[in-house]
């Protein structure tokens, strides 16, 4: 490892680094990335990062007598997530061919900035590379609950993160949303009640541009569009995110913020072209603040080489530029250890739009038909009732009341639905 062979615009190699991380943090980028507005940074010492969940409920205080005793309350529970912050980066070569080419350019007396920018354009890379693979984790992170940067994706080793999204914070719609009967603005409405029994008040909704065009092309939606307008006819227009979230806020409460984002991984020499985000869920929160940007020390940055010209780029991106002999190239790369980390999970709710159970049934039989298999009918009401804690089914319901209340459960619900039926 040689000393850059620019080393004369070791000047330059400091600007770059700052601007791009201004840029980045003022969104002057073309890519906007949302874990730098949802996320807080942090330095980890230890290198370990931690989710913590708390279930912190604000309750009334008790009234007594003078003289007597205060009632003990329940002090709030705490859970966590953690594991090692994972190292990330990239290294781009400028070959000798490339160099030739500078020197071209030199020996024409062109303007500075156009030798700077071929000089350093691997910088640019190598810095916004890590800002990408920060936001697919995060996306893939936030609208799962699981980050995953798969091996066949990354030529480093891959990293598993599971944030500890609550089964019972999970759920599918009463019915798919691609069916036109179904109906999205019930589905909100009901985790937006379950959130609240909970006392969480969500007020935002995350969803991909494909699940909102069915939202907004949906019967249900247009109706209520419609009615908020006063809009009298048949021929009601499909609404815009500005029109829906105008009407979303008046009746709900809430907004909904469309994420459309693609990531461009590289492996072998391929390069793919990766949606981040679960196209179907909708994720809901009650702040845009869901967390924290964990990131630690690397040990080459108190352990620099005399030889490589050094910058930081932010907090957490430490840049490196050398030379080799053999073979004669130039070298750029970026490294960070850093992840980030979801925090307070409990209050996070996701709903599927397109899942739902959809079995045929034959009304008026003993029978129930779940995924394919005859399960008796009485058992199956029994099961309802147990998951949900309350007399929600009764005998007298029609399969598809039962089919929609079985999809109206949670993850964690329909694990006990499950245990309590019976096959026929």
């Amino acid at each position: 490892m040689n000393q850059s062979l620019f080393v004369q615009f070791i000047a330059y190699f400091k600007a770059i680094a700052k601007t791009i991380e201004e840029k980045v943090n003022g969104k002057k980028t073309e890519l906007t990335y949302l874990y730098k507005e949802m996320l807080t940074e942090e330095l980890s010492v230890d290198l370990q990062w931690k989710s913590l969940t708390v279930n912190s409920n604000i309750v009334a205080a008790d009234v007594v007598a003078l003289d007597s005793a205060l009632p003990l309350k329940k002090r709030d529970s705490f859970g966590a997530a953690s594991g090692d912050i994972p190292k990330m980066g990239m290294k781009l070569q400028l070959t000798e061919k490339q160099m030739t080419d500078i020197d071209v350019l030199k020996a024409r007396n062109v303007e500075t900035a156009v030798l700077v920018d071929k000089i350093f354009q691997d910088q640019v890379k190598c810095t916004m590379g890590v800002h990408e693979k920060l936001e697919f984790i995060f996306l893939q992170g936030l609208s799962t609950g699981v980050g995953l940067v798969e091996d066949e994706n990354n030529v480093g080793t891959g990293v598993r993160v599971d944030y500890g999204y609550l089964s019972a914070n999970k759920f599918g719609a009463s019915v798919v949303w691609s069916d036109p009967n179904s109906k999205p603005i019930d589905d909100i409405n009901r985790i937006k009640k379950i959130a609240r029994s909970k006392g969480d008040v969500v007020k935002l909704m995350y969803m991909s541009d494909t699940a909102f065009d069915k939202f907004a092309s949906n019967q249900q939606t247009r109706e209520q569009y419609a009615f908020s307008q006063n809009f009298v006819g048949s021929a009601i227009p499909v609404p815009d995110i500005e029109q829906v979230n105008s009407m979303m806020q008046r009746k709900f409460g809430l907004s909904i913020v469309i994420v459309d984002r693609t990531v461009t991984t590289e492996r072998d020499g391929v390069r793919t072209v990766n949606t981040p985000w679960a196209v179907n869920n909708i994720i809901f929160l009650t702040s845009p603040k869901v967390g924290k940007l964990a990131y630690g020390i690397l040990a080459e940055e108190t352990r620099k080489s005399p030889k490589v010209m050094y910058e930081k780029s932010g907090s957490f991106i430490l840049l490196k530029k050398w030379s080799t002999e053999e073979p004669f190239a130039e070298f750029t790369s970026s490294q960070a250890l850093v992840l980030p980390v979801i925090n307070n999970v409990s209050s996070i709710y996701l709903l599927n739009s397109e899942e739902a159970v959809a079995d045929s049934q034959t009304e008026g039989d003993a029978n129930f038909n779940y995924k394919t298999i005859n399960y008796t009918k009485t058992s199956v009401i029994s099961a309802i009732n147990l998951a949900t804690g309350k007399a929600t089914a009764k005998a007298n319901n029609t399969d598809v009341t039962l089919q929609k209340y079985i999809n109206e459960l949670s993850d964690e619900q329909v694990l006990v639905f499950e245990a309590n039926i019976v096959a026929a």
